[in-house]
């Protein structure tokens, strides 16, 4: 079972490389790349984003750092200021490819190790990755606290001065999880990169759900052997209209459905799609 969390995302810098940019809003793949990060932790009890309001797919609670501009230790400041949960996930909001598997695994580590109060991504390069961690709270507001006495303002403040006070577990990963994009040339490398052949498929159904509002995973593999069977022993157009019935009649299970309803009504499909095939070959 998954900590119980609230989430930070900072998604209010200049993006000074990418030519002062909306780089929140810059799409991957037809989403943005704030909301592939809500995607990702989406198992937080509260998700506060730290930046300019703008249209999510997810709801979420929006605070600024003071100044505006300030950095991201300020911007963290303004963030956990806006939280109430023991264990606090924090995000940078231009992390394509983070998903929901790293975020349990950094929750995970934090919470294995009891003299830990952080649980900090490390890339294949050995450097950590503040803004991809876990942080236990009352050490988090300790340290922040800290450094504001320290300095007179969060604003301006590096990284660095946080989390080198703090005890760190760490997450190794590999290079896709860390990968940010803080350039057009990175941007071009992630658009290209969800297109090939081995992350294509779950990068739509990715997006089509959160285009569509749905949290409903399902077992994809099970569709796409129904819509071939379908397109092979009735026809071509009876495969997308027949995932299209599947998916409504697990609907129809209301609150009792779920991936299993999807599974049991692509059962069905597929053993009628059996069915019908064996009599054309029979009448062959």
């Amino acid at each position: 079972m998954t900590t119980a969390h609230d989430a930070v995302v900072l998604a209010g810098g200049a993006a000074e490389r990418l030519g002062g940019a909306d780089k929140p809003g810059v799409r991957i793949g037809g989403r943005a790349l704030l909301d592939r990060v809500l995607t990702a932790c989406r198992g937080a009890d509260r998700t506060v984003v730290v930046g300019d309001p703008r249209p999510t797919t997810r709801p979420v609670r929006w605070t600024r750092e003071d100044p505006p501009g300030g950095g991201p230790l300020a911007a963290l400041g303004a963030g956990v200021r806006e939280t109430g949960a023991e264990v606090l996930l924090v995000l940078s909001a231009d992390l394509p490819f983070l998903d929901e598997d790293t975020v349990r695994r950094l929750l995970g580590a934090l919470a294995e190790d009891p003299g830990a109060e952080a649980a900090l991504l490390t890339d294949t390069d050995g450097r950590d990755q503040p803004l991809v961690a876990a942080y236990r709270s009352a050490p988090l507001r300790r340290e922040l606290a800290r450094v504001a006495g320290e300095r007179g303002t969060l604003a301006g403040g590096p990284l660095r001065r946080l989390t080198g006070a703090l005890r760190l577990a760490r997450v190794f990963a590999g290079p896709l999880a860390s990968f940010d994009c803080d350039t057009w040339e990175d941007i071009a490398t992630a658009r290209a990169r969800i297109r090939e052949h081995g992350t294509v498929l779950d990068e739509w159904i990715t997006a089509v759900k959160d285009e569509l509002g749905i949290e409903l995973d399902v077992d994809t593999g099970v569709l796409l052997d129904l819509a071939r069977d379908a397109a092979h022993g009735v026809a071509r157009p009876a495969a997308p209209l027949t995932t299209f019935l599947v998916g409504y009649a697990a609907a129809r299970a209301g609150t009792e459905g779920g991936p299993e309803a999807v599974a049991e009504a692509a059962r069905k499909a597929a053993a009628l799609a059996q069915r019908w095939a064996a009599e054309q070959d029979e009448a062959g």
